[in-house]
């Protein structure tokens, strides 16, 4: 089994990164693994107070489940990985059922933060990209996916995602492998980490 992990701001590219590694490598060989099923439940939190959850703070997430659930991959178990839900922000009843394969790609803004995870990747990949281009992508994502203005979609970037980012993301850079510049554009990278993750595969 080879573990990846996969991190960069909210906007970066990672998603196409990863759709991409996976059109290229072994069918039916990778799951991913979504940092953003792991945060943690907020049930307990008065419905009005749950819109103040910062989402972007390492403190967000459930960092012992999500390791133990790799572990439990890395033994050859299958695992229930919890579904959220942006809306309440609380777990679902329901889960995904994930059994083991040969690639497991762990992707998420902060994918790189935790030591206890980070020491279980074979692989540490950050995907880069100026904050102009992020800025943008945020921009059309929640215009269109979560219905926001441009002019809320400014505010939570300047008082959340542009201080989170620089004070909690940007310094993983430091634990990768390996910085993938212009995000999922940057295809001389991707095929050499494909290259690479088939070699890695092949003398295992």
């Amino acid at each position: 089994m080879f573990i990846i992990g996969i991190a960069g701001g909210t906007g970066s590219g990672k998603t196409t990164v990863v759709k991409k590694l996976i059109e290229r490598l072994p069918k039916g060989e990778v799951v991913v693994i979504p940092q953003d099923s792991y945060y943690k439940d907020s049930s307990h939190v008065p419905v009005e107070e749950r819109q103040n959850i910062n989402f972007d703070h390492p403190d967000a997430f459930d960092w012992h489940l999500l390791a133990k659930q790799i572990a439990q991959l890395k033994d050859g178990e299958a695992i229930e990985q919890p579904i959220y839900d942006y809306l309440t922000c609380t777990r679902q009843r329901e889960t995904v059922h994930i059994e083991p394969r040969e690639i497991i790609v762990i992707e998420g803004i902060m994918a790189l933060s935790d030591k206890k995870l980070r020491q279980q990747m074979d692989l540490k990949i950050f995907v880069d990209a100026d904050a102009d281009d992020r800025l943008i992508r945020v921009v059309q994502r929640d215009i269109v996916e979560r219905g926001r203005t441009v002019a809320a979609v400014m505010e939570r970037y300047e008082r959340v995602l542009k201080p989170m980012h620089e004070q909690f993301i940007e310094p993983c850079k430091r634990y990768a492998d390996v910085i993938i510049p212009q995000g999922g554009h940057n295809n001389a990278a991707i095929n050499m980490l494909v290259k690479f993750i088939k070699q890695q595969l092949a003398d295992k």
